[in-house]
């Protein structure tokens, strides 16, 4: 449901807030003053293009904002795009001067198609083609389904679709593979080459470990047998010199004491380190066929490396890879069969279940047609006819919205042919016809607001008043906006907004009044009378909105 729509600087518009109520909400207003704007507003921020015409005069920027309670659909599309906020669903678009706009979702940015696919879920715009979700044929069979009443059928047709895409996708892939035992043979070749060695990560680090100790052995023992003679030789005539010296000053400053303890220290050190050094040199070994042999087993885990294009460490990984397409493999026949079972199985739930559905569906297009055509006729479109079309979807995989798909047809009048509803030209005649669709299956879309534009062109009398009473009839459960100039329409709104324009010496700008009781019998007198409105067309139109706000 729209909870309130702010726009600024858009047209002629200066800077106008409102907060529609639930029901039917009409707006009037004389021509030229702004009554299609707020229509507008909500096209731009459902994704519709702009252009730079919107920008209001003198103004470097329109600014339109939108907040809706959202159903059940678009809070679902707002988590799955991670663009919910704590259940709340604001749109926001700017138009630049340029030409140029940006929009967001709950504060985030959005694209136009994300706009457009979202706006879908929220309100649903009549009497502009390519805003209408009526017009799309997915949307019409998603409204005969909700007419039908076969949600258990639907869902299992839908599953069973799924299911035997699943199937086919693998069965496809396991045979797209080819040869299956020349495969085998390949893979373990190829398993064979990789266990033959040891292709544990510490056992590679250990191997490259001893590589480079056997590599550079001859340094290794030349550096510690001249730091060892350091150690045994040089360092210790040092140190008893020095502790020497020390004691011969120490008789002066007792205190230096403590610095030829620390060299008794230093002397324990060079003991431990030159015993752990000898024991290190102990353990090392020239062995030119050691070092041959070490060179050979890191020489080829390089080259398996490169063969399986990955660094030696995760040869293991690669290793486990190959085994488990090996493990696949092995049963693939038995894969096979069992997967052309389950998709055997899946077809005949989802014949089963379209059968079904397509039974229902054909009843329920005719019952449909019926109550649609007679709404038409009440809607001043005398003779026209509706028509909800099944066709074969043309193919005999499972579909997941059935074995066939849907289109509605209209005549608008007697003697005329049917023809796609996306088709009609009118927009007078496409806004009743879409009226007439709404009122019929009403209930069963779950779009929360719905706006009327040019719903009234080129009727009037006891037509408008019809009209005005369906409108009506689903803004009892719906909030329906509708932009109207005949006061039969008008009088049955259960709120009414006028649309009105001033020149302020700035320019041209639009405002919209809430109207009250009194208030509304003057706009419907104006709406009725002429230039000079009389008491009699004042108790005319007191009497039609008495009248309108009874039923």
């Amino acid at each position: 449901m729209l909870v309130s729509l702010y726009v600024k600087d858009f047209a002629i518009i200066r800077e106008v807030e409102f907060t529609p109520a639930n029901g039917l909400t009409v707006v009037s207003g004389e021509t030229g003053a702004g009554k299609s704007l707020l229509v507008d507003a909500l096209m731009l921020l459902t994704g519709a293009r702009a252009d730079a015409g919107a920008v209001r005069h003198g103004a470097e920027r329109a600014e339109l904002v939108a907040r809706f309670v959202p159903p059940a659909s678009a809070s679902e599309w707002l988590g799955e795009a991670a663009l919910d906020e704590d259940g709340e669903c604001q749109l926001r678009r700017v138009i630049r001067a340029d030409g140029g706009s940006r929009a967001w979702i709950n504060g985030r940015p959005a694209t136009l198609a994300q706009l457009a696919e979202l706006g879908a879920m929220l309100v649903e715009i009549h009497g502009q083609h390519e805003h209408q979700a009526l017009l799309d044929r997915r949307h019409q069979l998603a409204l005969l389904d909700g007419f039908a009443q076969h949600p258990d059928d639907l869902a299992t047709m839908r599953e069973s679709a799924r299911d035997w895409q699943r199937a086919s996708q693998a069965i496809a892939a396991i045979e797209q593979r080819g040869d299956t035992h020349e495969r085998r043979q390949y893979l373990s070749h190829q398993l064979d080459e990789l266990m033959a060695e040891n292709l544990a990560p510490e056992a590679i680090e250990s191997l490259i470990s001893e590589h480079r100790r056997q590599s550079h052995a001859t340094d290794l023992l030349e550096g510690c047998a001249r730091i060892g003679t350091a150690l045994e030789s040089d360092l210790p005539g040092l140190l008893r010199r020095l502790r020497q010296e020390l004691a011969r000053l120490s008789e002066h400053e007792p205190a230096l004491s403590d610095v030829d303890a620390l060299l008794d220290g230093a002397q324990i050190q060079i003991d431990e380190a030159a015993t752990a050094l000898e024991r290190l040199r102990d353990g090392f070994e020239l062995d030119p066929e050691r070092l041959h042999d070490l060179e050979n087993r890191l020489t080829r885990l390089h080259d398996l490396a490169r063969k399986h294009r990955v660094v030696p460490n995760e040869l293991a990984q690669r290793c486990d890879q190959l085994q488990k397409e090996l493990d696949e493999l092995g049963d693939s026949d038995a894969r096979l069969e069992a997967l052309r079972h389950a998709r055997d199985a899946a077809a005949k739930r989802w014949k089963s279940a379209s059968q079904r559905v397509s039974a229902t569906r054909q009843r329920s297009a005719v019952t449909l047609s019926h109550a649609i055509s007679a709404l038409m006729d009440e809607l001043g479109m005398e003779g026209g006819r509706f028509l909800a079309s099944l066709e074969p979807h043309g193919s005999n995989e499972p579909h997941p919205d059935g074995a066939e798909r849907t289109e509605f047809l209209v005549a608008a009048n007697a003697g005329q042919p049917p023809r796609a509803l996306r088709k009609v030209a009118s927009g007078g005649e496409l806004s009743r016809i879409s009226l007439a669709i709404e009122v019929a299956a009403m209930g069963l879309d779950s779009v929360p607001t719905l706006v009327f534009d040019e719903v009234d062109t080129g009727i009037g009398g006891a037509v408008a008043e019809v009209v005005g009473q369906k409108l009506r009839e689903l803004g009892k459960d719906r909030q329906v906006l509708c932009v109207t100039h005949l006061p039969q329409v008008a009088a049955q709104g259960h709120h009414h907004l006028h649309v009105s324009k001033s020149d302020d010496g700035d320019g041209t700008r639009s405002r919209i009044d809430i109207l009250d009781a009194q208030a509304r019998t003057d706009e419907l007198a104006r709406m009725l009378g002429g230039v000079e409105i009389t008491e009699a067309t004042r108790v005319h139109a007191r009497q039609m909105l008495e009248y309108a706000q009874r039923g």
